[in-house]
C-alpha cells in the first residue's frame, strides 16, 4: 500500500508544476483564440450549426495547441523523430478526447440549454461566453491528462 501512495505522490508531484501549468495555460489561451476564432468563423460567416462547428474548432485548437506544447511546454519530455511525435500526436487525441468531450458537452448543454440574447454589433456574445467557460473546464482536464499519458511528466 505504501508503494502505491508513493507511485500517486510522485505523480502528483509530477504534475503540479507551477511552471509547467503557466506554459499550459498559455498555450491553451492560444488554443482558446483559435477554438472561438473557428467557432465564430464558422458559425455566423459560413452558416454552420453551432454544434458541428464546435466539433471542427475543438480539432483546430488541439492541433495548434499539440504543436505548441510539444515544442515548449513539455519539449524536454518528448523523444526525437516521426514515430514518436506520431505517438504523441496520437496519445494527445486520446487523451484530450476526455476534455474535448467536456467542453462539447458543457457547450452544447449551456448554449442550447440556457437562453440568453448578448449580441454586440450582430455578433452572438452568448456563444463566445459559453465556449470560453467550457475551455476553461476542459483546461484542467487536459492538463492533467497530457502531463502524466501525453509527455509522461512524473517517470523517474
Amino acid at each position: 500500500m505504501s508503494d502505491r501512495r508513493d507511485l500517486v505522490r510522485r505523480r502528483l508531484a509530477a504534475v503540479a508544476s507551477g511552471v509547467r501549468f503557466g506554459k499550459f495555460a498559455s498555450v491553451g489561451a492560444v488554443g482558446a483564440v483559435f477554438d472561438t476564432t473557428t467557432l465564430v468563423a464558422l458559425t455566423e460567416f459560413g452558416g454552420v450549426s453551432a454544434a458541428a462547428a464546435n466539433v471542427v474548432s475543438i480539432e483546430v485548437a488541439i492541433l495548434v495547441m499539440f504543436l505548441i506544447n510539444d515544442n515548449w511546454t513539455f519539449a524536454s519530455e518528448g523523444g526525437d523523430g516521426n514515430r514518436s511525435f506520431g505517438r504523441r500526436l496520437l496519445r494527445s487525441h486520446l487523451v484530450r478526447a476526455g476534455g474535448s468531450t467536456i467542453q462539447y458537452v458543457l457547450f452544447v448543454a449551456v448554449f442550447y440549454g440556457v437562453n440568453v440574447e448578448l449580441a454586440y454589433a450582430g455578433f452572438d456574445l452568448w456563444l463566445v461566453a459559453v465556449k470560453g467557460g467550457a475551455i476553461a473546464c476542459a483546461m484542467v482536464v487536459n492538463f492533467v491528462f497530457e502531463s502524466l499519458f501525453t509527455w509522461r511528466v512524473h517517470r523517474d
